[in-house]
């Protein structure tokens, strides 16, 4: 019942190419300095890329990106087929149209439970100004919600 960011984590692997997963489990840690951290499951195929990855980039999905979010969770599939992408400033690939991204240095990967839990270091990030986050709650995908529209950045009163 806690409703999340949906997020794709991409680096490349060490012979080149472009590895990426979807994720949920994606925090701030620290604004001084800027760290995020995010949780890989020690059954991923692309955990020993992700191990050995010196820097990635992560997506926070805008809400018209589900099919991406679907297929980069989906196993045995071109994850990367006709997506568009650039190298970033770190190198990681950085996948075109996200609502905002954050290019990260790998900082340290803490192993708890089936997961190892990766902390970046933010060295530069970029975003959409205005476009609306893909959520996810309750095993669905959400699209329509008021986030990313005028009203939405008005601040809670106490």
């Amino acid at each position: 019942m806690f409703a999340t960011g949906v997020t794709i984590v991409t680096t490349l692997a060490a012979d080149g190419t472009p590895a990426g997963l979807t994720v949920n489990s994606f925090n701030s840690v620290s604004l001084a300095p800027p760290l995020v951290l995010w949780s890989l499951a020690h059954q991923s195929t692309l955990r020993p890329a992700f191990a050995a990855a010196r820097h990635y980039a992560i997506h926070v999905l805008a809400a018209g990106q589900r099919e991406l979010a679907v297929r980069f969770a989906t196993r045995g599939v071109d994850r990367w087929a006709s997506v568009a992408w650039r190298p970033g400033v770190t190198g990681a690939p950085v996948i075109a149209g996200a609502a905002a991204v954050f290019e990260c240095a790998g900082r340290s990967q803490y192993v708890e439970g089936d997961h190892t839990i990766l902390v970046g270091e933010v060295r530069h990030c970029e975003h959409q100004a205005g476009s609306a986050p893909l959520l996810y709650h309750g095993g669905m995908f959400h699209t329509e919600h008021p986030l990313g529209s005028p009203a939405a950045g008005t601040p809670a009163r106490p």
